[in-house]
């Protein structure tokens, strides 16, 4: 097997313990906000002592600010703190699934931006996933309608992250572009963050940081320069299985056959999207990249 393979694995998996770091930091009374901002500035601080062991610079054309204080604030603001929200609100397992309505969007949106093509697999997949929704918020386990809009918004910010890379690596490489984002994000959650932390806080708030974001985009990141981009996205979606999977064993949240056949159909419909992908070209898989950070 090629080691390609594992560290998407490995990122996909470590993706899926973010619902679970809400959940501690929820029980330390900390907001979603405050939650997000320590794990972003964290997140700096790494990547920062990253790109300078990798001889990577920081300068940047002033004409680019502009982009990267948009992408901060869809990408990091909203995408971060709507997921961690929809967590404390809800559950880990409805609101990983309800992230991975991305597609539903990310496919709307190539359509209207970029003028892609809806072929077969592209509807298919957005009815499977439709179709999932209803089903995981169905009968006895219905969450509130707020959650299941903020779980919906998610998604679609999420998407609209996967849209903006596509211009944030035209002129930067993926790490610069990356650390602007999280730098631009840090910003707009200054005003909302409350600075006074449990100390017995401080090390979740750290490996937060540390392993699904700095550590999963980085393995991530690695595992594109050995496999195709469309076979990377696939073994992703391993992610809600592992957040489903550690909210069972952690926290005891369950879901019915009904929201497992729902599970199943929003999984299904996220990996048919990636199907019928050939391998990209250098440039796409640097958008790729952006893409899947979480």
């Amino acid at each position: 097997m090629k080691r390609g393979y594992i560290f998407v694995f490995l990122a996909a998996s470590m993706w899926g313990t973010l619902g679970i770091f809400a959940k501690y930091l929820d029980g330390f009374g900390l907001t979603p906000f405050t939650m997000v901002f320590y794990r972003v500035f964290f997140a700096i601080v790494l990547l920062a002592a990253y790109l300078r062991l990798m001889g990577i610079g920081l300068s940047l054309e002033r004409s680019r600010l502009r982009f990267y204080a948009l992408y901060g604030f869809f990408s990091i603001f909203l995408f971060y703190t709507l997921y961690f929200y929809t967590v404390t609100i809800s559950s880990v397992s409805f609101a990983v699934l309800l992230l991975y309505t991305a597609p539903v969007y990310s496919i709307i949106l190539g359509r209207l931006v970029f003028n892609e093509p809806l072929m077969r697999e592209k509807i298919a997949a957005l009815a499977m996933v439709m179709l999932g929704v209803l089903l995981v918020n169905w009968g006895d386990m219905q969450f509130s309608t707020k959650a299941l809009i903020f779980g919906l918004l998610t998604g679609l910010t999420y998407a609209l992250y996967g849209v903006l890379a596509k211009f944030a690596v035209r002129d930067d490489e993926p790490e610069k572009a990356l650390f602007y984002t999280l730098l631009f994000g840090m910003l707009y959650l200054l005003p909302f963050t409350d600075f006074s932390v449990p100390s017995g806080a401080v090390p979740y708030l750290f490996a937060l940081a540390f392993f699904p974001t700095f550590l999963g985009y980085i393995l991530y990141n690695h595992a594109l320069r050995e496999i195709e981009v469309s076979r990377a996205s696939i073994v992703a979606t391993i992610e809600p299985v592992v957040a489903i999977t550690l909210a069972f064993l952690l926290f005891g949240e369950t879901l019915t056959f009904e929201q497992l056949i729902g599970a199943a159909l929003i999984i299904g419909g996220s990996t048919l999207v990636h199907l019928k992908e050939k391998e990209k070209p250098e440039e796409t898989v640097l958008e790729e990249v952006l893409e899947e950070i979480h």
